[in-house]
């Protein structure tokens, strides 16, 4: 029996009335049962999808609970429906002894690779890579990542295109210090055996002020990475106790940068919003689009009531990642936070996460906080939060020629304020 529930998404159509499109969609977590849990009142947070072709399956890895496990669950339906969700790994005891988790890939022959973090244990765990050979049902510890960088995104596989051997694997990691004028900087490493060996992380100039990043392999051989990038100055604010600059980092933005020699050098990144905007998974898809999906968790205009709102967006490339088609980009699910002080961020959007289905259609996956709800007797605890999941197309088809928002400022109110006008959940 299928989970799916007909519905719409938006497209834009530059400043005309907005396109409406067929897709399925469902609150994943809804329906969920395990052994954290009778009912379902929990955090589920970052989701990551991996597809998996030999066996037409889609692997979902989500943070679960507080503080986060790692959680995985399979589809055989290309999301329809869903195996009861376990934990990743347990210790002798029975419980689970992972964390957060991101980075969640296919690689080949039933190896998957991930990594978690357990950011409540004291001191503090690195970094930790995890892999499965058996598509995800056992998992085993490696080692953690050097230098106490952050990894986030998921690594790009590169497969040789008549064998189907990966031949090389692309990782991003980064450092953030807010007591450094420029807060983050990113960097890249590749495996050439399946992730065995790596090369070391190396500091790529152009990804100064950046931090998470995700690469992928556009058709006419360049590499494309969306970054997150620091927030801008003017949201920034000085704590009054300690001196130290800080701000939401909901305040961060999205840009966007190129290489032509295999990852030697990078073009500097050019920024598609100044702020609000940010957690993206990009695609290729066989026609040479790209697609990304991100979360936009400021910029959307506030309620009436003052509250902000927050939303799941994709927009297209047809350029190799040179452009991106902002006027006509998706709004797959949109709705309104219900505060508006440094808590707002437990309602907001996080942890987009695509995949490319074999009929064409996409998957993608997105962290929500729209039914979360303050504790009792504890303001900054705010539960449940829930994964979604949108099954949609590209379209192509009456479309306008209006670039008015691709031609504005990155940092203009065009780009970066928008008004949904539209509640997905109501």
């Amino acid at each position: 029996m299928t989970n799916w529930k007909d519905c719409e998404i938006q497209q834009l159509n530059g400043q005309t009335e907005r396109i409406k499109h067929p897709a399925q969609s469902q609150v994943l977590t809804a329906t969920w049962t395990g052994p954290w849990t009778e009912q379902w009142n929990q955090v589920a947070a970052i989701p990551n999808l991996a597809y998996i072709p030999e066996k037409d399956q889609v692997l979902l890895m989500v943070s679960c609970g507080n503080p986060h496990q790692a959680v995985t669950s399979t589809s055989d339906d290309h999301g329809a429906t869903w195996s009861e969700p376990q934990y990743m790994h347990t210790d002798d005891h029975g419980k689970s002894d992972t964390g957060l988790a991101v980075g969640l890939v296919y690689t080949v022959a039933g190896q998957v690779l991930c990594w978690t973090f357990d950011y409540m244990a004291v001191p503090k765990q690195p970094w930790i890579r995890w892999s499965s050979d058996d598509y995800g049902q056992t998992w085993t510890k490696r080692s953690p990542i050097e230098r106490n960088l952050y990894p986030w995104d998921r690594p790009t596989i590169e497969r040789d295109a008549q064998t189907g051997k990966v031949t090389k694997i692309w990782e991003t990691a980064y450092i953030e210090d807010h007591s450094r004028e420029i807060w983050s900087q990113a960097y890249l490493r590749y495996s050439e055996d399946q992730g065995r060996t790596w090369s070391d992380f190396r500091e790529i100039p152009e990804w100064s002020a950046t931090n998470e990043v995700c690469i992928v392999r556009a058709k006419n051989g360049t590499l494309v990475a969306a970054h997150r990038t620091d927030m801008p100055k003017r949201f920034v604010k000085k704590n009054p106790e300690t001196g130290e600059e800080d701000a939401l980092d909901l305040y961060e933005g999205l840009g966007i940068s190129i290489s032509r020699d295999e990852g030697q050098h990078w073009s500097t990144v050019e920024k598609l919003y100044d702020w609000g905007r940010h957690h993206f998974s990009l695609l290729t898809l066989e026609n040479g689009d790209i697609v990304m999906s991100y979360t936009s968790r400021m910029g959307y205009v506030e309620t009436a009531e003052g509250y902000p709102q927050f939303g799941v967006e994709a927009v297209v490339s047809h350029d190799h990642g040179q452009t991106w088609d902002l006027d006509h980009r998706y709004i797959f699910a949109a709705w309104p936070g219900n505060r508006s002080d440094e808590w707002l961020w437990n309602r907001c959007s996080q942890a987009t996460s695509s995949v490319l289905l074999p009929d064409g259609s996409i998957l993608t996956a997105f962290g929500t906080g729209y039914r979360a709800e303050v504790i009792a007797g504890n303001e900054s605890a705010y539960c449940p939060r829930d994964v979604g999941l949108v099954k949609w197309r590209i379209n192509d088809e009456d479309l306008n020629d209006d670039t008015s928002i691709a031609d504005a400022p990155f940092d203009s109110d065009l780009r970066n304020r928008f008004d949904p006008q539209w509640n997905t959940f109501a």
